[in-house]
């Protein structure tokens, strides 16, 4: 059988409403006993790696530095050491860009989860940033999303406001961006790639634009896009994460 890449998405596949949706953790060592590599991809754009790794590994979830991509990462890979950077985040976030900060004289505005600090003189900042020649980097362009207390807005909705306000469009470097696909990809070809998730505005589109196999699971977001026309089409459907390791079994003996 042929060794797949296999990128999981995290809250909504691996975990919703801020538990892990039972049966993930024996998925993913399912998988790997398999001979699949199997990383995470994701979204969230409030802690850097390390931190996320940890948060992941304390609900039981078996992953290492290295096997989960974020928006943050994908940042610090288009920075340079010349980059000047006004990161529109809260502090977990912005303790990744040491190197970058210079919020006088901008060459760059990043936006990420930023719940806990914004205001209305940081946006202004961040606003006049983009105005006077700024790029406009997005870590994610998501509507809303699920916690355990309910629905939150996202960071798209912080984004949306800053290019309307300077008529600017974002970079963005989180899903559904085929960069931020590749870069989780690493060297792997579409035809070994499989793209795991509950969003078909994000996971199912890009795994669909990027050649890869796509699955859409019946949680998360899943039945808040039911009524939604026009969205991506994934190549699976399975009810959860813990149908994974058959479909991709079922798949390779056929």
């Amino acid at each position: 059988m042929e060794s797949r890449v296999i990128l999981l998405d995290l809250d909504g596949t691996l975990v919703e409403r801020g538990l892990p949706v039972p049966g993930a953790a024996h998925a993913i060592m399912e998988l790997r006993r398999a001979g699949h590599t199997v990383r995470v991809f994701t979204n969230t754009d409030s802690l850097g790696e390390a931190a996320l790794v940890k948060q992941i590994r304390r609900m039981g979830i078996p992953v290492a530095l290295g096997e989960v991509f974020t928006p943050v990462v994908a940042a610090l890979r288009v920075l340079t050491l010349a980059s000047r950077v006004l990161v529109l985040a809260d502090r977990a976030v912005r303790a990744e860009f040491p190197a970058h900060g210079d919020p006088i004289d901008p060459t760059h505005v990043i936006v990420g989860d930023c719940r806990q600090t914004l205001s209305y003189p940081v946006l202004d900042a961040a606003f006049r940033a983009v105005r006077n020649g700024a790029e406009l980097l997005a870590l994610q362009s998501g509507r809303y999303f699920r916690g355990a207390d309910g629905d939150h807005v996202d960071t798209g909705a912080i984004v949306a406001a800053l290019e309307y306000a300077t008529g600017r469009p974002a970079r963005l470097l989180g899903k559904p961006s085929r960069d931020f696909l590749r870069l989780a990809a690493g060297d792997a070809a579409a035809g070994r790639l499989w793209v795991v998730g509950d969003d078909r505005t994000t996971d199912i589109l890009m795994a669909n634009q990027g050649g890869a196999t796509s699955v859409q699971v019946r949680t998360g977001k899943f039945a808040d896009q039911q009524t939604a026309d026009g969205l991506a089409e994934p190549t699976h459907v399975i009810d959860s994460i813990a149908d994974l390791p058959a479909l991709v079994e079922a798949q390779a003996i056929r």
